[in-house]
């Protein structure tokens, strides 16, 4: 990969900047803009590229031996190999090179842990400029532009097109009335059990739906429940939907980081679910009881929008909100022997591999 003088010189004198900045602040005593503020992200974003671009280019072979992430396609039932967003990027911050094990300890805090460098990213896919990268990204990851309610060219930005709106009858519901949906595009795990899992994704090793939900009284509520876990892809439709007629109650956010989702850093560090960023609201369904619903950031998403009414009732596949620009996550959790899984999503899972499933495909059936 060729770098040339004049980005690592621009790169070079950003980083002296933002050392001495660092370096002779008070931070009890000087109090930062948010322009001052952006302008230290944005240079760090431009450092974290360069230093991406240099590692590929001087250890190539060095970051990460190639990880091919493998899927079942529910609709076609065949093994697929994902094509990942950023891979070198996620290789270099999540990976088990020596190079990735000296580098990951300082880069990854300064991307994850500051809600800056995603809001600032994230801004950055608002501007028009931003457009001119909607149609290499459709094709490099084979998105079908015959899916989407409106024209490409309507697009402003690639956030536009990110958040797109999809055609109805591309994602036909499942009418059957004791189904729940499918609530997003993504890659899905299944849990008929969670207390009897050796493991959400990493065996051996779980988190604690206490943790992930902050709250032990009602954690308690959903011991030996069932758990569905999606992970939106950057590729993918990035609405989300409820499941089922439902009456949501209000939308609580439950701060932490903004790590990747995605399975190669997920598998390193299976508590990241439980870390980042997230939004809880539970749903009182006749059919299933109770029911969390629960999103989940990740580096570069700039926000998670509610788009649903609290405490007004939504019927089956109504729309529950959306991510913006970034990877992300879903967790559904149901109380114990509420509902039963369709058997080709639990046989995945048993297989530890994910199922790519789309909105509106059925989940399950209610067993109460």
């Amino acid at each position: 990969m060729w770098l040339s003088l004049r980005e690592v010189s621009l790169s070079m004198r950003e980083l002296t900047a933002h050392c001495f900045v660092t370096k002779h602040r008070d931070v009890n005593r000087v109090r930062y803009t948010p322009s001052t503020s952006r302008v230290c992200i944005m240079s760090l974003c431009n450092l974290r590229d360069l230093l991406i671009k240099i590692a590929c280019a001087i250890f190539p072979r060095k970051i990460c031996p190639s990880r091919e992430i493998f899927y079942i396609d529910r609709q076609t039932g065949k093994k697929q190999i994902e094509k990942v967003y950023h891979e070198k990027a996620l290789q270099l911050l999540y990976g088990d090179s020596w190079l990735s094990r000296l580098m990951s300890p300082w880069l990854l805090p300064s991307l994850t842990k500051s809600s800056w460098f995603s809001d600032v990213y994230g801004r950055r896919q608002k501007r028009p400029s931003s457009v001119r990268k909607i149609q290499p990204f459709i094709e490099k990851f084979g998105v079908n532009p015959s899916e989407f309610l409106e024209p490409v060219s309507q697009y402003r930005s690639f956030n536009d097109f990110f958040i797109r709106k999809l055609k109805p009858e591309t994602r036909p519901l499942d009418r059957h009335p004791s189904t729940a949906l499918i609530p997003a595009d993504g890659r899905y795990y299944f849990y008929a059990n969670i207390e009897q899992c050796s493991g959400f994704i990493v065996k051996g090793e779980k988190f604690k739906l206490e943790t992930l939900v902050d709250n032990a009284a009602l954690a308690k509520q959903f011991n030996a429940g069932s758990m569905a876990i999606a992970r939106l892809c950057p590729s993918d439709y990035h609405r989300f939907h409820f499941p089922c007629d439902c009456l949501p109650g209000p939308t609580k956010i439950i701060n932490g980081w903004l790590y990747s989702v995605n399975p190669m850093a997920v598998k390193k560090n299976i508590h990241i679910l439980a870390q980042n960023k997230r939004s809880l609201c539970e749903l009182r369904t006749p059919l299933f009881g109770p029911v969390l619903y629960i999103a989940i950031g990740a580096t570069n998403v700039g926000s998670i929008k509610e788009t649903y009414a609290p405490n007004e009732w939504q019927s089956k596949g109504a729309e529950k909100g959306y991510f913006e620009f970034g990877g992300s996550a879903l967790i559904l959790v149901f109380t114990k022997n509420s509902i039963e899984f369709d058997r080709d999503l639990l046989a995945a899972t048993e297989e530890e591999i994910e199922m790519r499933c789309l909105f509106g495909q059925s989940m399950g059936k209610c067993s109460r």
